[in-house]
């Protein structure tokens, strides 16, 4: 008999603590965003070794470890692996305050990178396990609201801690909370029976197989590179808008704090739950709009970033136009993800989630960010502080690839869309 104690909870609670644990990945992540300034100017380091940490110190480990800790959740337990890699990572975040150079710094990121490698994929899994298939991908985009309302209080809690404080306080607070939320996610977030136990199917979340059932579906490809190409200019603009907000608009760290803040709660929110529903509603009539959709919204993002970035003499019209693409920023979480839990069997699905994630973080976080910093430095010469700027405009091909990719990828989903019993 099943005791009471061991009943899952009911959805929205676990779709609840999902999003609480999700937003301290995302405050752990983009809180160095927010600090670059002051621990470039304390660690004197340039843009590239900036775009290093925020990049590929993070998303190396984050991006490869994924996959196998996703094959141990989908034979063993999705809860604990979540619940063991928010602890890993959230004491790496308060080491990053121990910091003394950049090799220093850049070992603890490694650290965080392992231990949020094992917190995302497992979650999109578990959201499928409790929600049915035409509300998945409102469920995801809710789920996936962790993003930037984790990133607003980045943004927020660790600019008020630096400017008042000090830059490494900032670190130690945020990890030492994560910590302590670990022991109330495991006692309400279990596991649910799952239609095809791994033990019964020896080799149904195993990486190989998964990979060769992904492998002979095109949508898949164009899915994850469309996906990671909009992913490296936008966890590339995400990391350096502090930056560019405290160079070009002549912000301080307080003033950019509050604007990013509130910018990516408005526009975050809106583009999350606007995918979200539109998926629902439109790919539940036709499979394709759950690509379709993210090709539009990254075509509409393009030209109002653009203007918006060249707006310094207007902060509030600047704030109004950069909306418009942080929403749009966030329209494919819903329904992308959805389509790729589709893509496969249900026991396969966190594995299937971290492949989808080793493309999508390895080019777009681990690349994006560096890359920005990169011509930001190579156009320093030419640009002087206007360099970061100019770095942000030239990357906008990126969305226009994901744009075409996302199309092309409408017209294969139908064909290898997997439809549940």
């Amino acid at each position: 008999m099943i005791e009471r104690r061991d009943l899952p909870r009911s959805p929205g609670a676990v779709l609840a603590m999902l999003l609480l644990v999700y937003i301290f990945n995302f405050l752990d992540r983009q809180i160095l965003a927010i600090l670059a300034a002051p621990i470039q100017a304390d660690l004197g380091l340039s843009d590239a070794q900036m775009g290093l940490l925020g990049g590929l110190a993070f998303a190396l480990l984050y991006s490869t470890l994924a996959v196998p800790l996703a094959s141990v959740a989908d034979r063993t337990s999705r809860s604990w692996v979540i619940t063991i890699s928010l602890v890993i990572w959230s004491g790496f975040t308060a080491a990053c305050a121990l910091a003394q150079g950049f090799w220093h710094i850049f070992l603890a990121r490694l650290g965080v990178g392992v231990g949020e490698a094992g917190g995302v994929a497992p979650s999109y899994a578990l959201i499928g396990d409790y929600f049915p298939p035409q509300k998945r991908s409102l469920a995801l985009a809710i789920y996936s609201m962790g993003i930037p309302l984790g990133s607003a209080g980045g943004i927020l809690a660790g600019g008020w801690i630096a400017a008042t404080i000090d830059w490494r306080l900032a670190f130690v607070v945020v990890g030492c909370a994560g910590v302590l939320i670990a022991p109330a996610f495991k006692l309400v977030v279990r596991d649910l029976p799952r239609a095809e136990p791994a033990r019964d199917v020896p080799d149904a979340a195993k990486i190989s197989a998964v990979a060769r059932i992904l492998a002979r579906k095109p949508s898949f490809w164009l899915l994850s590179f469309g996906a990671a190409s909009g992913s490296m200019l936008g966890y590339g603009i995400l990391f350096w808008k502090p930056s560019l907000m405290i160079r070009s608009f002549g912000l301080d760290l307080l003033q950019t704090s509050w604007f990013l803040g509130a910018l990516m709660l408005i526009g975050g929110i809106i583009g999350t739950l606007t995918g979200g529903l539109l998926g629902d509603r439109l790919g539940g009539h036709d499979k394709a709009w759950y690509a379709r959709l993210p090709a539009i919204a990254y075509a509409i993002a393009t030209p109002f970033f653009i203007v918006a970035i060249f707006m310094t003499d207007n902060l509030a019209l600047a704030f109004v136009l950069f909306v418009v693409p942080q929403a749009m920023a966030y329209v494919w979480l819903g329904p992308v993800l959805t389509a790729v839990q589709h893509l496969v069997a249900p026991a396969q699905r966190s594995t299937a989630s971290a492949l989808f994630l080793l493309i999508n973080n390895l080019l777009g976080l681990g690349g994006g960010i560096y890359v920005l910093g990169q011509v930001s430095d190579l156009l320093a010469p030419q640009f002087g502080t206007e360099s970061l700027r100019w770095s942000m405009v030239f990357g906008q091909v990126l969305y226009l690839i994901a744009a075409v990719l996302m199309l092309l990828a409408a017209r294969k989903l139908r064909q290898d869309w997997v439809e549940e019993a």
